[in-house]
């Protein structure tokens, strides 16, 4: 990849930090969030360019308007993929080669007022596309109330701040990636930038799907939290495709076979312990989680499958025979599963609607507090109408969420008709009106 564009990295003094540091109730946890989004031909938007401040981000509009593709975007930056399960292909505007998506990340210790934010984004040609004209702002943009100080509305400076330029393009002959205006060669020095959680309907898939959701679930969440894990499963990854390559030629190569073995064996022991150890950590605040959200209807409880039972190398050895007949490697930490129990039953099976879609939204919720606990900061919500799917009293357990990311400030994007809305959030927040792929001040 080519370095395409440029960018830059605030440093704040040291001796600002530790001013700030005498001054504990002047500050606000340590927190990320997006202060800029740019799209180019992403979806329905041909143009957009917005200025995010940290807070609560409610997106209203009738259906198909693009509420779910700026969320999209932003959980693309975040983890190079779509939640929505489709390729590159299909996130390009109709008629165009390529997409672009792009970014600031903003992150530092900052006093408790925040910057409001504004938008700059008018319709085009009459054909109700987002565009936008560079350096327009809106006129008499609101700052958000503070929750520290009663409601009052104040507007002061970042005290220190750090920013990261994320920008991407993809079209079906060229892809890039930069960060800071360098190509991004390793993905480790780029997940982690920004972390975001995603509430929207494929997350059902985690209950009612097969296992490889639930791996992908878990393979996200260690990807987000250890740096090495993800070089880890890609290498485990690689040994897995070429072991498959042999098993499927006519004529077996036994030695080639053992080597590749080897290494399976090795990488796979390591992922099964990371997610072993992972599961005494996250399992107790999934519990809380569906707890809340159902009232204590039900106990979920949560058990981490292997494949391997006991022995990688001697029930691989052991499968060789079926795996002749097979062609693939049938064993291994790619086969893994979460089992999801309610009341001691699998949730899949015997779980009615309601609850597989509690057990869903309580999985991300337990996804968001694991990250805010060990970043320090609250992960950015990305909510995809999914409070309207809600009774009122599952509704009420995932406010909480909402309330601590709004405490410490974090940043929340909810999609929601103006009908579905939950009042209950109260007017704390910044109302976009979205429609035909433009965004604007409600």
């Amino acid at each position: 990849m080519k370095t395409f564009f440029a960018g830059q990295i605030k440093v704040c003094r040291l001796s600002t930090l530790k001013k700030l540091a005498d001054k504990p109730s002047a500050l606000h946890f340590l927190r990320v969030h997006l202060a800029h989004l740019r799209l180019r031909d992403f979806r329905n938007y041909a143009r957009l360019d917005a200025d995010l401040a940290p807070g609560f981000h409610l997106l209203l509009g009738d259906n198909a308007q693009g509420k779910t593709n700026i969320l999209e975007a932003v959980y693309l930056m975040a983890t190079l993929r779509s939640f929505r399960g489709v390729g590159g292909a299909q996130m390009i505007r109709h008629g165009q080669r390529g997409y672009f998506v792009g970014g600031t990340v903003v992150g530092g210790t900052i006093p408790t007022s925040l910057p409001s934010s504004s938008l700059s984004a008018n319709k085009a040609g009459g054909e109700g596309r987002g565009q936008v004209e560079p350096g327009s702002q809106i006129q008499n943009p609101s700052p958000l109330p503070s929750p520290r100080l009663g409601g009052a509305r104040e507007t002061t400076l970042l005290t220190s701040q750090s920013s990261r330029e994320i920008k991407m393009f993809w079209s079906a002959s060229e892809r890039k990636l930069a960060l800071d205006g360098q190509p991004v060669k390793k993905l480790t020095d780029y997940l982690g930038v920004l972390r975001t959680v995603v509430f929207c309907t494929e997350d059902l898939q985690l209950v009612k799907g097969t296992a490889r959701a639930r791996r992908r679930f878990l393979d996200l969440l260690l990807a987000q939290t250890q740096p090495g894990y993800l070089p880890l499963l890609q290498r485990y990854m690689r040994a897995v495709r070429a072991r498959n390559a042999l098993l499927k030629q006519r004529a077996l190569d036994e030695a080639a076979l053992d080597s590749f073995s080897q290494a399976l064996v090795k990488l796979g022991d390591e992922i099964v312990r990371t997610r072993r150890g992972l599961a005494p950590k996250f399992s107790p605040l999934a519990r809380l989680a569906y707890r809340r959200i159902s009232n204590d209807a039900e106990e979920l409880r949560i058990e981490y499958q292997p494949s391997v039972k006991t022995d990688f190398a001697v029930e691989l050895a052991q499968s060789r025979n079926r795996e002749r007949s097979y062609r693939s490697t049938l064993i291994g930490p790619h086969r893994d599963d979460l089992q999801l129990l309610l009341n001691g039953k699998s949730a899949a099976q015997f779980g009615s609607e309601g609850q597989k879609r509690t057990l869903a939204i309580a999985l991300k919720m337990a996804q968001a507090e694991f990250l805010a606990g060990l970043h320090g900061s609250p992960p950015i919500l990305l909510i995809d109408d999914v409070m309207g799917e809600l009774d009122a009293k599952r509704r009420g357990g995932f406010l909480p969420l909402l309330e601590s990311a709004r405490k410490t400030r974090g940043q929340v994007f909810m999609t929601a008709t103006e009908e579905n809305w939950p009042r209950e959030l109260g007017r704390d927040l910044q109302r976009w009106e979205v429609h035909a792929g433009t965004l604007k001040r409600g």
